[in-house]
């Protein structure tokens, strides 16, 4: 798997919408992030289009991932916000261009699946953190996640537990290795049967979503499941699922209950509670690089993302 060059004081951003539009404002508000950081920064053409609930038609959404590859002035791309879409293109796209481009490529939620597609395809490790309009020019983004850009620029080792935030838990106790890999459930379950499902086989799987009720959340682990990823994963982490409350159903099977169904049996090491997705402080992670989860001490250790 390649790792990306690291960034460095004065390096060009591309920011890119590869799946929805992004709140305009807050994407403007988020600008001043990257400045102090010392980067600089351009739009790429979807950044400040809307085509429905895209940010621009499949073509010119494909376009832009693949002219910020190509670009050799852009040392890295984030990813404005997710939403819905990026799936649409993803099997079109030139992963040998992308390949022979690696770059920095940032973000979550929709993006997953071009996570997913980028690791299998173009061989490149990703990061899976906060975006500019979903997160960074909102009130809510907090110092905390905003350190996790520092990762970025000098390669670092990093370590999730209670320091981070207190909250993580043992669901299944014990020591696994292997690479990180998947992001949102929603997405997972979506890429099930296609070649855009990460491989899963001896590695560990990150699991997050928003908005998704118990009974919703329980379908998609029961695709995975029915489609034998649960029983090839050497860990599982569990991260956030904001406003996974029962709505449409009076009655309801808790989140905890439904996590316990799927993994207290599967006999590999299981966390929950780790602040990974929508929310904050929202830790950020390379995907595709080899990782270690202490289930039992409730740690994650994992490897830098770029060299």
């Amino acid at each position: 798997m390649q790792k990306p060059q690291r960034l460095k004081k004065g390096d060009k951003i591309g920011i890119i919408a590869p799946a929805s539009s992004p709140n305009q404002k807050a994407l403007e508000k988020s600008l001043a992030f990257l400045t102090a950081l010392g980067l600089e920064y351009e739009f790429g053409k979807t950044a400040h289009s809307e085509y429905g609930y895209l940010s621009a038609t499949d073509d010119l959404r494909k376009a832009d991932v693949e002219d910020m590859f190509r670009r050799e002035d852009i040392a890295g791309i984030i990813c404005a916000c997710g939403g819905y879409g990026s799936a649409r293109y993803t099997d079109t796209l030139d992963f040998e261009l992308i390949r022979q481009n690696p770059k920095i490529f940032w973000g979550y939620s929709d993006i997953t699946f071009l996570h997913n597609a980028l690791q299998r395809h173009a061989d490149l490790v990703t990061f899976h953190g906060p975006m500019l309009g979903s997160d960074i020019g909102h009130d809510t983004f907090l110092e905390q996640s905003a350190a996790q850009f520092q990762q970025l620029f000098t390669p670092t080792a990093l370590v999730y537990d209670d320091c981070f935030y207190a909250g993580i838990e043992t669901v299944v106790e014990g020591v696994a290795h292997g690479k990180i890999v998947g992001g949102n459930l929603s997405l997972l379950a979506s890429a099930v049967g296609t070649d855009y499902m990460p491989l899963t086989a001896g590695n560990l799987l990150l699991i997050e979503d928003v908005d998704e009720e118990p009974y919703r959340v329980d379908g998609m682990l029961n695709q995975l499941r029915m489609a034998g990823v649960l029983n090839e994963v050497s860990g599982v982490i569990i991260a956030s699922f904001s406003g996974a409350e029962p709505k449409k159903r009076k009655k309801s099977l808790t989140l905890d209950e439904v996590f316990a169904h799927y993994f207290a049996s599967l006999q590999v090491p299981v966390v929950k509670g780790v602040q990974i997705g929508h929310c904050q402080p929202h830790f950020a992670l390379p995907l595709g690089v080899n990782a270690v989860l202490d289930a039992t001490n409730c740690t994650i250790t994992i490897e830098a993302g770029v060299q």
